[in-house]
């Protein structure tokens, strides 16, 4: 892809979320499009939200699990950024029409109070730059259609990570732990959806070790001669599958003594 084609998929997405209207399978109109062309896209996209006032207060994490890799055909998690106008607090309620095909899942939270960058960061400094891990929940919504109505064909990796990694919301729970006060392969969630279990799930889901998937991003974004830095959330990785969520969902997450996160959708 150019440049300019570039700034055109991010515009689409762009114009997708303002209206409401999902735009075209970009696979598909770029039938060569590459993991750096989508990172591209992604990277023009928040540009965009930037310049409206919207500010950076992260990263999420996702394709963390084997299966999630598998199904896409790939060997990597992928990652996207999170705005400030995503952060819900945890029993909020999201008005109507905020997502298109809004979608919720359970991941672990860390809430970074050093900055942690470099191709040669460890676990230690994984540990050493996290201030407090909590419970969450992200929303995810798809700016792009998820099959192509002509086709068929199912949205790849490259139309996901161009759309901010389908990237809508972070909603955290009141819980802060210490980062070694669990260990996190274990950390757990019940995932209830009006009262019915939906989901359950534990950190090793994530890499086998959430940690492990903050360390992959500290050292993808050196690649780009990015950085986590001070106060950042970073969404670990989901350890659960997407739970649909149209109007009328509630949804509630019970890490039992890690804590619980809530968010509801009218």
């Amino acid at each position: 892809m150019t440049p300019e084609q570039h700034e055109a998929a991010a515009e689409a997405l762009h114009r997708a979320e303002a209206t409401g209207q999902q735009c075209r399978l970009l696979s598909l109109q770029y039938p060569g499009m590459t993991l750096d062309d989508a990172y591209a896209v992604q990277a023009a996209l928040v540009a965009r939200k930037l310049a409206e006032g919207r500010r950076r207060i992260g990263w999420k994490i996702g394709l963390t699990s084997r299966a999630m890799q598998d199904a896409l055909g790939i060997d990597t998690p992928d990652s996207g950024v999170l705005l400030d106008d995503m952060a819900f607090a945890s029993g909020a309620t999201v008005p109507a029409g905020r997502f298109i095909q809004p979608r919720v899942e359970a991941e672990i939270a860390f809430v970074m109070r050093a900055p942690l960058a470099g191709a040669d960061c460890t676990r230690k400094d994984v540990l050493a730059a996290t201030g407090h891990v909590a419970p969450a929940l992200e929303i995810l919504d798809t700016r792009i259609l998820r099959a192509d109505p002509d086709t068929g064909q199912a949205r790849i990796v490259t139309d996901t990570i161009s759309d901010n990694a389908a990237n809508a919301g972070v909603v955290l729970g009141a819980a802060r732990h210490a980062p070694d006060a669990f260990d996190l392969r274990w950390v757990g969630a019940i995932v209830t959806c009006g009262g019915t279990v939906e989901e359950t799930g534990l950190g090793a889901g994530v890499l086998n070790d959430p940690v492990t998937s903050v360390l992959w991003l500290a050292r993808r974004l050196a690649e780009y001669g990015q950085a986590i830095e001070a106060g950042d959330i970073v969404l670990s990785g989901s350890f659960i599958r997407p739970i649909e969520a149209p109007p009328g969902t509630a949804i509630t997450a019970d890490f039992g003594p890690f804590g619980s996160v809530a968010v509801q959708f009218t």
